[in-house]
């Protein structure tokens, strides 16, 4: 992993902790230890699969621009299924709240998304090589 991927993996995580943490704090109050329990459940999902997903757009970025975006896409469709399939699978569990794990998710995944994107729009990466030749074009 490249230094401008952890810090975007920084930029993402570090928020997303934190509202995990709070809707862990929140669930305890409202709905006890189940939900507190299901909102870390629903942390540590977002977590693990976000991260994965980075680091596999990170590793595919090195293999050519057009692995990068396909495995963007792919990995996409890939949590949003599996995600779904979790939250189907635990819709009926007595061991932790599954409504506060669904909501746990998506309360983390929204903040993963904008704290990913706010780390992208931070590294000020150029998108062109200033001084790149231009094959087929003589000399300036």
């Amino acid at each position: 992993m490249q230094a401008n991927d952890v810090r975007v993996l920084k930029g993402a995580a570090v928020p997303t902790l934190i509202v995990g943490l709070l809707a862990a704090l929140v669930a305890v109050f409202t709905t006890g230890a189940k939900g507190a329990l299901g909102a870390g459940i629903g942390l540590l999902v977002v977590a693990a699969f976000f991260t994965i997903g980075l680091i596999v757009v990170s590793w595919a970025g090195r293999v050519s621009p057009m692995a990068m975006m396909t495995a963007a896409v792919v990995g996409y469709v890939v949590k949003v299924l599996a995600i779904m399939a979790m939250l189907n699978a635990f819709d009926g569990t007595t061991a932790f709240n599954s409504r506060v794990f669904a909501l746990s998710v998506i309360a983390c995944t929204l903040t993963w998304t904008i704290g990913e994107m706010r780390g992208f729009m931070k590294l000020k990466m150029l998108y062109v090589e200033p001084e790149a030749k231009v094959p087929g074009q003589g000399p300036s």
